[in-house]
């Protein structure tokens, strides 16, 4: 089933007219015949627009109740069903009320869309996602509120839809109305209710906002257009420049020259409204070493300033390079500057078909260019030529270049008596090559004059005179001299290049590292693929991800990238490749591998080899700025983790089920002294007047536990430590569990341990508590160890060590520090068991004392936790440097 087409009705402000002319055309298409159904259609009261749904069907909206109040949503499954040919669906930004089958109104139109439904639909230029920040920052109307009057969800801010889906519409109309008249239309009632109008036309709808909110429409249409243009020119191939929007292209060569070239197309710029300026440095192959990475930067922020944009393009020569780009943008003006040669070179170049700017002219066909003077024309590149061989070898060379000739002289002598021209030529020839490959130019071409001398006087006639009878002799020896210096001037050349193209790799794998680990925050996935895009002049680019299922999937791209890109892979790496996929990996001209399962690919044309360096690059950086990504991810979760547990922190001060107890035996024996029908002896009521002060104390320890539990949790308290006995805490710890349930079994004398009375009784009791209610079939015992030797040690120090073991069901080893954490509860049991504190507030006691608090399972099932304590030197402890020591402990006993 073919996809049903998009139209979307855009405006700049609410009541320009939108829905109106939706249902107008909706009306247009019934009348000539084809099935239209209006889904949704929102008429704010107008009665203009309300008129207009007479005549068409309407399919009844869907209510949904929510938060007290009852709304209208289109009934996507009712749409579904009818199934009409056209659909008027109103407001596409539209979020939908929670209970929906999708969260936003844009994503009900895909499935329309999918269906094979024709859609029209209307969107406010505020809601687009992109433009939000810039039309609260014009109307003062912040992302959350709504314009004066009763049309939330047509003036909400924060309703928005990202701006590709708007782009992906097959067609968008612009509904566009003077501010004047749109004010006028407010005034007339015909927009927003009487109570509100005065409000609206003094805030949201002053003159000022509405001739902005104009513009942005028109910009953002235009920027739209623009695309369907160049869209249109590349699939006919159609490659004249079409003027149809000013644009300048700026070339930079990398030196101080760019900011005058780049300010003066802006002046130019200011000559007319709505141009474009792009700023391009053309990187050739051998031209790295020439180019300033500090002045380009600079030239970039420059650019960006004056709300251009920067451009890098790799080419061999710049000229057509730069052609090209100013081609593929549909530019109508070129600024290159003069150039920099020295006149010797400017002449020279000139011979040779002239210099960058010169060929710029002569090949730009209907493209202006305008060749711009600077204080560095004529002056040079102000580079010095680098010493190719290195001063060494040179210096060998000169030597080589005296004594070859005449060793190979002697040879030649007891070799070739006959004094053969040719053989004689031949010989010292070799020598000559042999020179220039150690020494260089000049040694290799004073090694062929010196050659040609003794060649003239050993071997050509008449021998023993530096005269040449013969002039076909002489045409040798001057054709020896020639070929001579031609290999030493290759050698030469080729020795400068090697070092400039090491320098260049090392320069490239430089940058390559530090964007690596800086890439900037505007870097991102989209801006890098979109930068390959015009870096090597394709058509698209993509970046895919192989699941684990092997299929590869999209997960960014720029430009043309064709639908068919994806399919199953079958495994086989093909780093490198080019051309068409035939294993199916993701298809198309230029494949480069980033990692085992992310690839880079290119579309449009094949890249040369001198190309793939810098491909390779792009590779890096697009590996570098996912991984980015995936730490922003991490770094958002943590933020999230730590902001939900600073909301649990601050329940946790307020909230504890450890406080019901107590306070429901102060509730039971209250109520039993107030109540009329029983009289009580004066020793009922002194007991019951003892539960109420034995429960008071209890729960004012408690409340104080929670409360050293917060500052503690914030690294704000210490624990008042002292040496404690074990048997000292279990009386308070075990008064709240029934008599009989929990059998205490400890080693007499066991030694002491430095520990907080309140806190360890509460970590004892949270424990003991915990194991009779999830083990209430089971006994619960509390043994004690002496620790010292054993196992029992806290950082290489003996600890004391006190296990309370159950019996129950246990609990799964994956599950263990699930346990100790806030509000976590065991398979989710009842909040009768508790909120889930007790372990994490036993856990936090046991660290604060500096002891530790392990979980284990008991052999034949259940549950032991083991409380480790340093055992005690009989020595005060300090309560650490910045922390102040709670007041007197949770107990009521001041610490010694």
């Amino acid at each position: 089933m073919a996809r049903g087409t998009l139209r979307i009705f855009l405006g700049a402000a609410p009541g320009v007219g939108k829905t109106y002319e939706m249902l107008q055309e909706a009306h247009r298409l019934g009348g000539r015949g084809e099935d239209v159904a209006v889904a949704f259609a929102a008429d704010h009261g107008r009665s203009d627009t309300r008129a207009l749904l007479d005549g068409l069907e309407v399919i009844p909206p869907r209510r949904l109740r929510t938060r007290g109040t009852e709304f209208e949503e289109m009934d996507l499954d009712a749409v579904l069903a009818r199934a009409p040919g056209a659909a008027v669906v109103d407001e596409y930004a539209h979020s939908n009320v929670p209970g929906s089958r999708n969260p936003k109104r844009w994503q009900d139109v895909d499935e329309l869309l999918n269906a094979g439904i024709n859609v029209l639909s209307t969107v406010n230029i505020q809601h687009l996602a992109s433009l939000g920040d810039v039309v609260s920052a014009i109307t003062d109307v912040g992302q959350a509120e709504a314009v004066p009057g009763d049309v939330p969800n047509e003036a909400v801010l924060g309703e928005s839809v990202p701006d590709d889906v708007v782009r992906r519409a097959d067609q968008i109309d612009l509904v566009d109305i003077p501010p004047e008249l749109l004010r006028q239309r407010l005034s007339d009632g015909k927009i927003y209710a009487a109570d509100n109008i005065d409000a609206a036309l003094s805030n949201y709808f002053r003159l000022g906002n509405l001739s902005a909110l104009r513009e942005l429409s028109l910009l953002w249409l235009a920027d739209r257009v623009d695309e369907g243009l160049a869209k249109y020119r590349a699939e006919h191939g159609i490659h004249g420049n079409w003027p149809a929007r000013e644009r300048i292209v700026v070339g930079l060569t990398g030196g101080p020259e760019g900011e005058a070239l780049i300010r003066r197309a802006a002046r130019i710029l200011t000559r007319v409204s709505g141009g474009d300026l792009l700023a391009v440095h053309v990187r050739a192959a051998d031209g790295v070493s020439s180019e300033s990475p500090q002045a380009l930067e600079r030239q970039r922020r420059l650019t960006l300033d004056l709300g251009g944009s920067y451009h890098i393009v790799a080419g061999e020569d710049p000229a057509p390079a730069l052609l090209d780009f100013a081609r593929s943008v549909n530019a109508t003006q070129i600024v290159v500057g003069i150039s920099r040669r020295k006149n010797l070179a400017a002449l020279l170049g000139g011979f040779l078909g002239g210099g960058v700017g010169t060929r710029v002219v002569r090949d730009s066909g209907d493209i202006d260019v305008h060749m711009v003077p600077h204080a560095l024309g004529g002056q040079g590149s102000g580079v010095p030529r680098p010493r190719d061989l290195g001063r060494a070898r040179v210096v060998v060379g000169f030597v080589l270049a005296v004594l070859v000739p005449v060793l190979l002289q002697l040879l030649l002598a007891l070799l070739n008596p006959e004094q053969n021209i040719a053989t004689a030529m031949l010989v010292q020839l070799s020598g000559s090559v042999a020179v220039a490959l150690v020494g260089g130019l000049w040694p290799a071409v004073l090694a062929a004059l010196w050659s040609s001398l003794l060649v003239n006087y050993f071997s050509t006639p008449p021998t023993g005179h530096l005269i040449i009878s013969d002039p076909q002799n002489f045409l040798a020896l001057f054709v020896f001299l020639g070929v001579s210096a031609a290999v030493a001037l290759v050698v030469d050349l080729a020795a400068r290049r090697s070092k400039e193209a090491a320098r260049a790799r090392a320069e490239a794998a430089t940058l390559s590292d530090l964007t690596r680990g800086a890439a900037g925050s505007e870097d991102t996935v989209e801006a890098l693929l979109d930068q390959a895009r015009t870096v090597f002049q394709v058509s698209g680019t993509a970046l895919f991800s192989r699941g684990g299922d092997g299929t590869w999937q999209r997960l960014a791209s720029a430009g043309q990238v064709p639908e068919g890109a994806v399919r199953q892979d079958t495994g086989r790496q093909d780093t490198g490749r080019q051309g068409p996929a035939t294993d199916g990996s993701p298809d198309g001209e230029n494949v480069e591998e980033i990692d085992a399962g992310t690839r880079l690919v290119l579309y449009g044309r094949i890249l040369p080899a001198s190309d793939r360096r810098l491909l390779a690059a792009f590779g890096v950086h697009l590996a570098a700025q996912r991984e980015r990504q995936q730490l922003m991810a991490s770094q958002r979760e943590m933020m999230r983790l730590a902001e939900s547990n600073t909301m649990r922190t601050s329940i946790l001060r307020a909230v504890s089920h450890d406080l019901r107890t107590p306070l429901a035996g102060i509730k039971l024996a209250v109520g039993a002294l107030r109540g009329t029908g029983v009289r009580y002896t004066p020793q009922e009521e002194q007991e019951l007047l003892a539960t109420i002060e034995e429960c008071s104390d209890r729960l004012d320890v408690l409340v104080g536990n929670l409360l050293d539990m917060s500052r503690i949790t914030s690294d704000s308290a210490s624990p008042h430590l002292r040496p404690l006995r074990w048997y000292e805490v279990l009386p308070g710890a075990l008064h709240g569990v029934p008599p009989g349930r929990v059998r205490v079994e400890l080693p007499a004398n066991m030694p002491e341990v430095d520990a907080d009375q309140g806190m360890l009784e509460r970590v004892v009791a949270n424990i003991v508590e915990n194991a009779v209610k999830y083990a209430p079939d089971s006994d619960i015992v509390v043994v004690g160890a002496a620790g010292g030797l054993g196992p029992a040690t806290l950082g290489g120090r003996p600890a004391g060590e006190l296990r309370i073991i159950d019996h129950g069901r246990g609990v799964p080893a994956e599950r263990v520090l699930d346990m100790f954490r806030p509000f976590q509860r065991l398979d989710d049991a009842s909040r009768a068991a508790g909120v889930g504190l007790g372990l994490a507030v036993a856990k936090g006691f046991t660290e604060a004392m500096g002891g530790r608090l392990a979980a284990e399972p008991t052999p034949g099932g259940g549950l032991t936790m083991a409380i480790s304590l340093p055992l005690s030197t009989g020595a005060p402890v300090d309560a650490g440097p910045g922390r102040a020591p709670l007041a007197p402990s949770p107990s009521g006993q001041d610490a010694p």
